[in-house]
């Protein structure tokens, strides 16, 4: 199986003052497909409790790499995208996560990619700011704080999605039911119709009209033969349900 484009990015946090934040950021990553963390300077942190956090991802945090300072961590980016959410003096084209995904993509034929993320009270200063190539900012309201581990979820989110190379691909139903047959469809609303008239609903209301709406109904809908076949039964189980407790009322 080839590599997913998603092993040239790394996720770089600069600073980080939460260990609950690096553990949730570990789990966002398993979930996307991103298997590099570099770490700037963090808070001190035990692996094992990284884990609790982030379950079934001791090869992500086995491979955790620590550096002094962020030059070093991104020495060997040749895409550097920063996340910020205030507004800077500076006029920087500011991406949303989508472009971002694509921006960076594009690079990662060439090298590593990296998206860098401040601390969680004041995100990034605008000298570890400088060091990225394009600025990102998500969408949000008025509130536009984001946990650190959330905006790196969405960050990968996007990356992801963009890769189309990571995504665990769903097996199909077990049993894939044939759509139903003309026939099938004339013995529902057969059925359908002798279940409405027992439980009388035509005797205010109009049965052609009643029965083309159900006709429509079910048309739009679209259902398998399996699936039309159980509305059939209900139909004709309402009427056996009711000719059962005549019988019982006409034996008392």
């Amino acid at each position: 199986m080839n590599e997913s484009r998603l092993s040239a990015v790394r996720v770089v946090l600069f600073e980080p003052q939460d260990p609950i934040n690096i553990g949730a950021t570990i789990r966002a990553m398993k979930n996307m497909g991103a298997s590099r963390l570099r770490l700037v300077r963090p808070v001190a942190y035990d692996p094992f409790r990284l884990a609790g956090v982030a379950h079934d991802t001791q090869e992500l945090i086995d491979a955790i790499e620590h550096f002094d300072d962020l030059d070093a961590a991104l020495s060997d980016c040749v895409r550097v995208a920063g996340f910020t959410a205030r507004r800077r003096a500076a006029k920087r084209q500011i991406l949303s996560p989508r472009e971002c995904a694509g921006d960076l993509l594009d690079f990662a034929e060439g090298g590593p990619v990296a998206l860098l993320f401040g601390r969680e009270d004041k995100g990034l200063p605008n000298e570890a700011l400088d060091r990225a190539h394009t600025v990102v900012t998500i969408p949000t309201t008025e509130h536009a704080s984001l946990n650190l581990a959330q905006a790196v979820l969405i960050a990968l989110y996007e990356l992801h999605l963009s890769a189309d190379d990571a995504t665990r691909k769903l097996a199909p139903p077990r049993k894939v039911a044939d759509p139903p047959s003309s026939a099938q469809l004339e013995l529902l609303f057969a059925d359908a119709r002798k279940a409405l008239a027992e439980i009388e609903l035509f005797k205010t209301r109009n049965d052609e009209h009643v029965m083309r709406s159900l006709r429509t109904l079910i048309y739009r809908a679209a259902p398998d033969g399996r699936e039309l076949d159980l509305v059939r039964a209900m139909a004709i189980e309402v009427v056996r349900t009711l000719e059962r407790e005549r019988k019982m009322r006409g034996e008392g």
